[in-house]
């Protein structure tokens, strides 16, 4: 009775996850599964990359990102997208001019990266789901993350689970080798820039007068305490008033993901773009990251990619301090050299704005750091680097795995597999 009960549950579990499926009412965060498996299945990948993004929309923009460079190199070796969440499918398909396709089962999955020959898995969060594509032995694993900063995920005990991550420069390989034990960070780590933004500078936008200008770029809120960086409760408001008051304008930009763990953090940022917006100044949701770079006089922002990427501007850099006892970041030399806004100090941010935008005594210092933590950034290095470092690895791929099928089913040793191939 107890069996039929317990198989009873399971159906209409399994009937209810298809209707909120079908219907789109799954919680956020969650991919609906609903693939192309069925059209798949006697079906082959063209090219020999496949980018494995199994998150819903909510995290689009970590993709975003490299949408530019996954395009060259899609001209080079053909890259296809596989997701997990057909929205997520949908707007790829509008926005990247990527081949994309939707797999919900691991067992479509395993046969066509096996059946198409696919050389380079390459995975650009650390997605607990990423495990359905990582259980391929044919393919090198390749972690591309999407973005280089001081925070504690960078230096994720998840990095051994990857054959080869590309990092932006050396700075990485050194927080790697700190911060993380039994992993051999200069043997698995391949420096490649930072291609999402190896593109020609982008010009300022024409504007009406010549006031300095902040841009204001605070991270989320995290998905544990452990990485509660974000200042936007115990920063935003006060340094917003300061720095509009010392006369300077303001672009805010806020993280796509503010508020989708906590909801205070959500509310502060509404009240944050109502206090931005009244003040007429600008609240950028649909601008690239290298345009609000190029309006920008200073950058004010938390620990996170974005103060590492603004690094070749050259100009002046403020990184707030968490007032979060439980956060922990992997420090480096950047974190020692700018300045840091303390909760206590935010009425004084806009003197102190204007004052570096005015002197910036550490110009040449970020100057010298900047090849440390991105290596040569002369538009097309790093673009070049990424594709170099794909096609090397494609070639190491197809030296690895006929060697592993050249001993299966032979009796010994069991057969190299990629990871442990370093």
């Amino acid at each position: 009775m107890a069996a039929r009960g317990n198989a009873l549950r399971r159906r209409v579990r399994s009937l209810g996850g298809k209707l909120l499926r079908r219907y789109r009412l799954l919680p956020g965060g969650m991919p609906d599964g609903l693939g192309d498996d069925e059209a798949l299945r006697e079906a082959s990948l063209d090219g020999e990359v496949i980018v494995y993004f199994p998150d819903t929309v909510d995290s689009l923009y970590q993709l975003r990102s490299w949408y530019g460079p996954l395009r060259e190199l899609h001209r080079t070796q053909g890259v296809t997208v596989v997701c997990m969440d057909s929205r997520t499918a949908a707007a790829l398909r509008e926005e990247s001019a990527l081949p994309v396709v939707t797999i919900a089962l691991d067992a479509t999955l395993d046969a066509i990266i096996l059946r198409s020959g696919t050389k380079l898995v390459l995975y650009v969060n650390f997605n607990p789901l990423n495990t359905a594509a990582l259980r391929s032995r044919s393919a090198i694993h390749v972690s591309l993350l999407h973005g280089d900063s001081d925070k504690s995920v960078s230096v994720s005990n998840q990095v051994k689970a990857y054959d080869y991550s590309f990092v932006a420069g050396q700075a990485a390989i050194d927080r790697l080798e700190r911060y993380t034990s039994l992993f051999d960070a200069s043997a698995r780590c391949i420096p490649v820039g930072r291609p999402s933004l190896d593109t020609d500078s982008v010009p300022r936008t024409p504007r009406s007068d010549d006031r300095p200008v902040v841009l204001y770029a605070p991270t989320w809120e995290g998905g544990q305490a452990s990485v509660g960086y974000c200042s936007l409760l115990t920063h935003a408001e006060p340094t917003v008033r300061s720095l509009i008051q010392e006369g300077l304008e303001v672009i805010y930009r806020p993280h796509p993901l503010t508020g989708v763990r906590v909801p205070a953090y959500g509310e502060a940022d509404a009240a944050l773009r109502a206090q931005v917006e009244a003040a007429g100044s600008l609240v950028s949701t649909d601008r690239s990251l290298p345009q609000d770079f190029a309006d920008a006089d200073l950058l004010l922002c938390d620990v996170s990619a974005v103060a590492n990427d603004w690094l070749p501007t050259g100009r002046p850099l403020i990184i707030t301090r968490s007032t979060d006892p439980q956060a922990h970041d992997a420090g480096t030399e950047l974190l020692g050299v700018v300045p840091r806004l303390a909760a206590d100090d935010t009425a004084g941010a806009g003197r102190t704005a204007r004052e570096l935008i005015e002197h910036d005594p550490l110009r040449e210092k970020r100057i010298e750091l900047t090849e440390y933590y991105l290596g040569d950034t002369t538009p097309g290095a790093s673009l070049q680097r990424f594709l170099d470092a794909c096609r090397h690895l494609a070639a190491r791929r197809d030296e690895l795995w006929s060697r592993i099928q050249a001993n299966e089913g032979i009796t010994g040793p069991p057969p190299v597999t990629p990871t442990e191939a370093g």
